[in-house]
């Protein structure tokens, strides 16, 4: 006998039509489940996974976007744009090629080994303008009997007032040490890199006052003063050659080189309170005021740099020039503005350049004798691992809370 449970009949269920609950709830039951069942999916969303837990954690994955912090999309972006400029000018590789010297500017034919490879990338960060400027120039200087494989010039300028200073150094700094190193008027690399910074300052300065040349960019500080004296930048260079590494530096730029997983600085950064450096501006008549740290008159944080024609003769465009053989040992050179030194030593630099070079494969032979360039089969060339490295470090700096504009230069010395 069947049982009544509730107006059911217990002995009917298997045919009888099933009753549909009238109360509010159950209809805001209804109403709920026909929301999600609406609700609008994502296309390219996976299949779900086994199990409810990871089909819940796939499907969040999926349809909730992960937006990257302001300074990280800064920095892609920028490098992007950095890397497509350069690869319209030929001065970069694109990603997975390597050059071969014989496609060179100098029309070498040494062996591509020889030829640094690089990464680069520079962006604003957290300031409101733009100041720094990157140059870079792979045999800039024509082979000759002293440098048969020529000279690649690599450069990092962090400009002060205004950008224009720094475009400038951008724009003919390689030129004019091109000219003294072709002309053969100095003997040594120490009064080649002199006159260089020499003749740049000049340069600068008729600029600023007026003169016969040009400035090649546009400025703000131009609608602020007419002579525009109080505009500076620093200013490190770095020659490579196949024997020697001979870097210049004037300001607080630096260049560090990682040698066998040791960082060698290969400059030292110019500020106003080192001591020999502070004797020199105490003795040309200047001071020293600590005003949110150690500056000269008050006013300029470093105590040597191009331009600054208000602060002479305190501060000075002299560069430090150091001369450094280069060895089997030698894995790359890191050139940046103090936007990435401020906030990230020499040692924690190249062990992140260190780690991105090692993490590469070698680039593969060529494929036919006459490729102008070799793709890599396997691996990605030692290009995208500087570019790599460039960009690791960048956002290194912006993620310590660097306030300054971030420029970085990785150079490959690896001989292999």
């Amino acid at each position: 006998m069947a049982g009544m449970c509730c107006g059911v009949n217990m002995g009917e269920t298997e045919t009888s039509s099933p009753v549909e609950p009238s109360s509010k709830s159950a209809r805001r039951r209804r109403m709920e489940i026909h929301q999600f069942k609406f609700l609008p999916t994502d296309s390219a969303v996976a299949p779900p996974l086994e199990g409810s837990g990871k089909r819940k954690r796939q499907k969040i994955d999926a349809v909730v976007p992960i937006v990257p912090p302001r300074e990280c999309l800064n920095a892609v972006q920028n490098c992007e744009v950095e890397e497509k400029e350069n690869q319209l000018s030929g001065e970069i590789a694109p990603e997975n090629k390597t050059l071969d010297l014989s496609a060179s500017p100098s029309g070498s034919s040494s062996a591509a080994s020889d030829y640094p490879k690089f990464g680069m990338t520079s962006v604003c960060g957290r300031r409101r303008d733009m100041e720094d400027a990157v140059a870079i120039h792979p045999s800039f200087s024509e082979p000759n009997p002293n440098f048969p494989t020529g000279l690649h010039f690599y450069g990092v300028y962090d400009g002060h007032g205004c950008s224009h200073v720094a475009t400038r150094c951008k724009d003919r700094m390689h030129e004019i040490v091109k000219d003294e190193i072709q002309n053969g008027g100095s003997s040594s690399w120490e009064q080649t890199m002199f006159q260089s910074f020499s003749k740049m300052d000049m340069e600068v300065g008729d600029c600023c006052n007026g003169g016969n040349v040009v400035c090649t960019s546009a400025c703000r500080c131009e609608l602020q003063t007419p002579q525009c004296d109080a505009v500076g930048s620093t200013a490190v260079v770095a020659v490579v050659t196949t024997d020697k590494v001979v870097v210049s530096n004037c300001g607080d730029s630096r260049a560090v080189l990682c040698r066998n997983g040791v960082a060698i600085p290969l400059s030292v950064d110019h500020k106003p309170d080192r001591p020999d450096e502070l004797n020199r501006i105490q003795e040309a008549g200047g001071r020293v005021i600590f005003w949110d740290g150690p500056r000269v008159l008050g006013v300029l944080a470093m105590s040597r740099a191009i331009g600054d024609n208000y602060l002479k003769p305190y501060v000075i465009s002299e560069p430090e020039v150091t001369i450094t053989e280069r060895t089997a040992e030698d894995e790359c050179l890191i050139l940046a503005s103090d936007g990435l030194w401020d906030v990230v030593s020499n040692e924690t630099a190249c062990g992140v350049a260190r780690m991105c070079l090692q993490s590469r494969k070698p680039p593969s032979p060529p494929r036919s004798p006459g490729n102008d360039i070799t793709v890599t089969e396997a691996g990605e060339s030692s290009d995208k691992a500087c570019s790599d490295a460039s960009i690791l470090l960048t956002k290194l700096a912006l993620a310590r809370h660097s306030t300054d504009n971030v420029s970085v230069v990785v150079v490959d010395l690896r001989r292999s």
